[in-house]
């Protein structure tokens, strides 16, 4: 065969067969084997030298792993540090150092669950470090955290805007506090801070709630302020500068907002410092004069504020009713963040300025109507500041129109369902603080809200309604309403009417599911309810001999209802001031109160015991053809308390023999 013939064979293709298999080529891979995981818990490595942790790593292990490039290897190496300090806490003299300039390098790790393993670390640390070994390492930590914030910030503002320079945004912290640059902050009043102070960062010792020595005064706390509030101005513009100032509108990143919420609680806390030195409302005015229209500029330009929600393609929409009200992720709260820039700038507002303020205030005002009227679910933190802004609003604006409708959009959430105690309670502390407000005005210039009223009328439903599920609540419900039967409101009164029979039932009622103190307080609301029908005081008659209510109580109802009876000198009724009508009991009802309470039973409970025959309980003795109900000793005594109260009434009547004929023809009668 020619060479050429060869070469042609060397290239000519196999030809496959149908049918047959397609044979291996030599070069195949075999990919018919098995392969078997090997787990090790611990390593075998073991350093006599140094102490070691369950998985055998030593403390120069764990913190060379911080420089890993793997966040899960950095997470596990800070908790296994953790658990060997724990184990041997005495490396931690030794090794000090090396510990926190670790830490404090991983403070900033882009790996959240990084950064909370080394916070949780540092709080492991702290109380086993006393403060004259950790204040030397305290420039290490700000210089290391603020060097890497700053580079995350710059690298975030160049990717969001290639073109802006960071010079004009950022301001070089320590520049700034030694004073070798002069920053204009305050682009409407044009004052500069003066950054030579008397402040310094210090440790917290002894107990939170005393007041710095250095804030007793009001010059120090006014020269406090003037440090503080330009340079948490600064952190403002930082975390939102003027260049994305316009896309706010469709929400500010997490990060900005956090910032603007944590200068926003500084602000506030100064604020509430100032009104504990502010008597003469000096104060106020000085701080309205001195940074109202920067806090307007910068702080009110965009509000109110949303979070910008990175979502994803073909992600259903939200419901857009609560786009205010979700408190959302790495604890984020724009709902809070609004409200707490609201109250502090309504408490720079008063009456005599309102017309000068109207533009903010009124978008102010809307948003928290539109807040309340959302029907979402409110915190006690959130409430309790947006309950407070509406109190400002309410106190500054004497106007009628708009004070009903921030208690009708008040009394809109207070009306939702499965609310929490704090809530309830926050509520009905502002619905009970209005109400008394509009008490101490003369009656001449008192305004009744028909919201108000409302509200006052339903307070014994939700009494009666509640009961003893949740005693602090109900004891907040019947100290308003005795508030409001005292003053003879006139809708309370007659909604306690109508309730009356399920408030004061002998077996569930409320009277007799509560505590003592509460017991007091109803029992004392019969005197003002306007009418004592004899259904009503049958059932009063079997709270007194059930032993539901103690012997003191049962004697203060009965004293209670004398009072009402015509033998006490009470008219056939009397017409109070506000047009309401208190009716006396009849006479007849009266002495049939007083003879059930007296027997210890009910007209139709006697009349069942005397067709009883041959019941161990009742005997008939043979001195006497009146038939005996035995009882045990602690009933008998209750019972003996009562009746000596009932002949105190039958003896104060004016005709004795008429109470000695009504008393004996019952006893005839019944007995």
């Amino acid at each position: 065969m020619t060479k050429k013939r060869k070469r042609q064979d060397d290239f000519q293709k196999v030809k496959l067969k149908v049918g047959k298999k397609k044979p291996r080529s030599e070069n195949a891979t075999l990919t018919n084997f098995k392969t078997k995981t090997i787990h090790l818990p611990e390593q075998l490595k073991e350093d006599v030298t140094l102490p070691t942790n369950n998985r055998k790593l030593n403390i120069k292990d764990l913190l060379s792993q911080m420089h890993h490039y793997n966040a899960g290897v950095k997470q596990s190496a800070l908790l296994g540090l953790k658990d060997l300090l724990s184990q041997y806490p005495y490396i931690i003299d030794a090794h000090l150092s090396n510990i926190l300039s670790e830490v404090t390098a991983v403070f900033t790790d882009k790996d959240a669950n990084v950064r909370l393993a080394a916070v949780q670390l540092l709080q492991f640390l702290a109380p086993q470090i006393r403060a004259e070994q950790i204040s030397p390492f305290f420039p290490l930590a700000l210089t290391d955290g603020s060097s890497r914030l700053r580079e995350s910030e710059g690298l975030q503002e160049q990717k969001e805007n290639p073109h802006a320079t960071s010079n004009s945004i950022f301001i070089n912290w320590k520049e700034h506090a030694n004073d070798q640059q002069h920053i204009q902050v305050y682009e409407n009043g044009g004052s500069q801070p003066n950054v030579s102070s008397q402040f310094r960062l210090r440790c917290l010792v002894g107990g939170l709630g005393t007041v710095d020595e250095g804030l007793s005064s009001t010059e120090n706390l006014k020269g406090f302020i003037e440090i503080i509030i330009p340079l948490l101005i600064e952190c403002w513009i930082e975390a939102v500068p003027p260049q994305l100032a316009a896309s706010v509108g469709s929400g500010v990143e997490r990060e900005p907002l956090q910032v603007m919420q944590q200068v926003l609680n500084i602000i506030s806390l100064l604020w509430k410092l100032c009104k504990q030195h502010d008597e003469t409302h000096k104060l106020e005015s000085w701080l309205r004069k001195n940074y109202l229209i920067d806090f307007k500029h910068h702080f009110m330009s965009n509000f109110p504020y949303a979070l910008k929600e990175i979502t994803k393609q073909k992600r259903k929409e939200t419901n857009k009713s609560i786009k205010h009200c979700t408190i959302l992720s790495n604890n984020v709260d724009h709902l809070l963040l609004n409200l707490t820039l609201s109250d502090i700038m309504v408490s720079l507002a008063n009456a005599s300025t309102l017309q000068k303020d109207s533009s903010w205030i009124e978008r102010i005002r809307k948003f928290v109507t539109e807040t309340l009227e959302d029907g979402c679910r409110l915190n006690s933190k959130q409430l309790n500041r947006l309950l407070g802004v509406s109190w400002r609003l309410m106190q500054m604006q004497s106007n009628r129109e708009a004070t009903e409708s921030l208690i009708k959009a008040v009394y809109t959430l207070y009306q939702q369902r499965g609310l929490l105690l704090p809530v309830r309670t926050l509520l009905l502390k502002f619905f009970s603080k209005i109400y008394q407000r509009e008490e101490l005005r003369s009656y001449r210039i008192r305004y009744r809200s028909k919201v108000l009223s409302r509200w006052l009328a339903g307070l014994p439903l939700q009494l009666a309604h509640l009961g003893s599920r949740n005693p602090e609540l109900s004891t907040q419900l019947i100290d308003i309403i005795h508030t409001a039967a005292a003053r003879a409101n006139k809708e309370l009164l007659k909604s306690l009417q109508v309730t009356a029979l399920r408030i004061y039932d002998p077996q569930e009622g409320t009277v007799v599911v509560l505590p003592a103190e509460s017991q007091q307080l109803l029992v004392q609301l019969v005197y003002f309810l306007p009418s004592l029908p004899a259904d009503l005081l049958s059932r009063l008659s079997r709270c007194c001999i059930m032993g539901r209510l103690s012997a003191s109580l049962a004697a203060m109802l009965i004293g209670i209802l004398h009072m009402r009876s015509s033998f006490s000198g009470w008219k056939s009724s009397v017409k109070e001031w506000n047009g309401s009508v208190q009716l006396n009991i009849s006479n007849e009802d009266y002495f049939s109160f007083l003879f059930s309470t007296l027997a210890g039973f009910s007209k139709e409970e006697l009349t069942w015991l005397q067709s009883l025959r041959g019941v161990p309980h009742v005997v008939q003795t043979q001195l006497s053809p009146v038939l005996l109900y035995l009882t045990d000793l602690d009933q008998f005594s209750h019972h003996w308390d009562v009746t000596e109260t009932v002949c105190h009434s039958f003896l104060v009547v004016p005709v004795r023999s008429q109470s000695f004929d009504v008393l004996q023809s019952a006893i005839s009668k019944h007995l």
